[in-house]
């Protein structure tokens, strides 16, 4: 019999899947968390989890928050099974699964005063979040960008704030007026120097309204840059199926990822954090050069095989990776124009690394889908392709295969794959980046106007040349053949 989860059915899912040896009942708050979304779950609560386990930390329990509608269903979702969730580790040989209970509430959307409160609260330490890449109002230099009406709207009405941002200043100047001490924020998003890039978002809005406030921010509110790492898919109505009829649980909204984990921090707490580093977490002096090659090979690999894919009808990554014209382009880019310009890192292996990420990426029981790599590709191109073409611009070195990565992004804009099926997109910006892709196909240069994603590399004269050939050969020869002359070292117009 399939087992609705809730704390009070725990022992009945024991039968099937680990369960925590604490007591969820005794745990205190010390974390307000911002985007319960997936990767969270799957991330920084099964580090918390695995802490608790040990019988230490449970003052650090998790409360979340969000400011989205989505963060509101999720809420619901969790709320009716007591904020459990169950994660599903998948390697290519083996599946398990955990229940985890580090959180023990939801602030809802609509409940921005008792979030602002509970903000100011001396038993919280550290405020965290998963906001996606596209959820820090920056440029495409990593600038903060006081015009964005979301900024401007905040910055006007600071005592009603409707952002994440707008939040955590309300909280921080309660704490500030109530002599507590500042908590930690600390972000778990995939952006290079996600720690500078928070602090520059926090401070920036705090200045559009009160000044002084932001130099108490600077002088006093820690920011640790983070890199974390665990591919995590989308839930859908398959993984709550998976996890009925093999686990026999009945999961609102379950999470299912790889096996495979990692979390390097820099130790920047001035008011307390969990002993995370008895379960695995890296506290290091320098996080950017572990987040740079995560960010550069692992997303920029997933950037790489997503349009590819999605050109080419492809669904799962696992089927995009066993695809040998994809399989050989990851490969050929990464070894011949990424992987030479990341900096070393310490006690690591750049080629091994790369080793894993194939490896990772092959997993066929993660069920990652190509969609959800190629979503929201106007935030993670200028963060996770752009930087690789900027830095081998600067050094003199030639950039085919990435710019045939651009231009790859840009013929999926156009909005069908080489068989005719309609591209379904899921980004801010799509109407203008199709409209753009749309003209770009007589014109490439048409798609390289968006100064807030290409930044200086759009003005580059050789990126221009082998971009617009890239998208000429895209549209002229198709996504295999143009694969293939790249493989060849022929997709070149001197």
């Amino acid at each position: 019999m399939t087992v609705k989860l809730s704390l009070a059915s725990l022992k009945d899912a024991a039968a099937t899947a680990g369960v925590p040896n604490y007591d969820p009942k005794s745990l205190t708050p010390g974390i307000i968390h911002f985007g319960v979304g997936n990767f969270h779950r799957a991330h920084q609560a099964v580090y918390l989890d695995d802490l608790f386990n040990t019988g230490k930390g449970h003052d650090w329990a998790l409360i979340g928050a969000g400011v989205l509608p989505s963060d509101a269903a999720m809420r619901d979702k969790l709320k009716a099974q007591d904020y459990l969730t169950t994660v599903v580790e998948q390697d290519n040989n083996k599946t398990g699964a955990r229940v985890t209970a580090p959180m023990i509430d939801i602030i809802a959307p609509d409940q921005k005063d008792v979030l602002i409160e509970k903000l100011a609260d001396p038993a919280i330490r550290i405020v965290s979040m998963t906001i996606t890449e596209g959820g820090y109002f920056i440029d495409a230099a990593g600038h903060f960008n006081p015009a964005h009406p979301a900024m401007v709207e905040d910055g006007k009405n600071p005592a009603a704030p409707k952002t994440v941002f707008g939040l955590i200043l309300a909280g921080l100047k309660l704490r500030r007026e109530r002599g507590v001490q500042p908590f930690t924020i600390m972000s778990c998003d995939n952006i290079p120097g996600n720690g500078h890039v928070t602090e520059n978002t926090v401070i920036g809005l705090a200045k559009m309204s009160d000044p002084a406030f932001a130099e108490w921010i600077h002088e006093n509110v820690a920011f640790p840059n983070s890199m974390v790492d665990r591919i995590t898919p989308a839930t859908g109505q398959r993984e709550i199926d998976i996890l009925k009829n093999d686990f026999n649980i009945d999961d609102n909204w379950p999470v299912f990822c790889e096996e495979f984990k990692q979390w390097v921090m820099e130790d920047n707490f001035p008011a307390g954090r969990p002993a995370l580093e008895e379960v695995g977490v890296q506290f290091v002096p320098d996080v950017a050069p572990y987040e740079l090659m995560k960010i550069r090979i692992l997303n920029g690999g997933h950037a790489t095989i997503a349009y590819p894919g999605e050109l080419l009808d492809i669904h799962f990554v696992h089927e995009s990776m066993e695809h040998p014209l994809i399989r050989a382009f990851l490969a050929k880019l990464e070894k011949e124009e990424i992987i030479p310009i990341v900096p070393p890192v310490p006690d690591t292996n750049l080629d091994e690394y790369f080793d894993l990420i194939e490896r990772r990426f092959l997993n066929p029981k993660i069920g990652d889908t190509i969609p959800r790599l190629a979503q929201d590709g106007s935030n993670r191109q200028p963060k996770f392709i752009l930087p690789s073409t900027r830095d081998r611009l600067a050094q003199g070195k030639d950039i085919v295969g990435l710019s045939l990565v651009s231009a790859l992004w840009c013929r999926y804009f156009a909005g069908t794959s080489d068989s005719g099926r309609k591209i379904v997109f899921n980004d801010a910006s799509a109407e203008k980046l199709q409209a753009a892709a749309i003209k770009a196909k007589d014109d490439p240069a048409a798609f390289l106007v968006f100064d807030e994603i290409f930044g200086e590399v759009s003005g580059n004269e050789l990126f221009r040349k082998r971009f617009a050939h890239a998208l000429k050969t895209l549209w002229s020869e198709g996504t295999a053949k143009t694969l293939q002359l790249y493989l060849d070292d022929k997709l070149v117009q001197e």
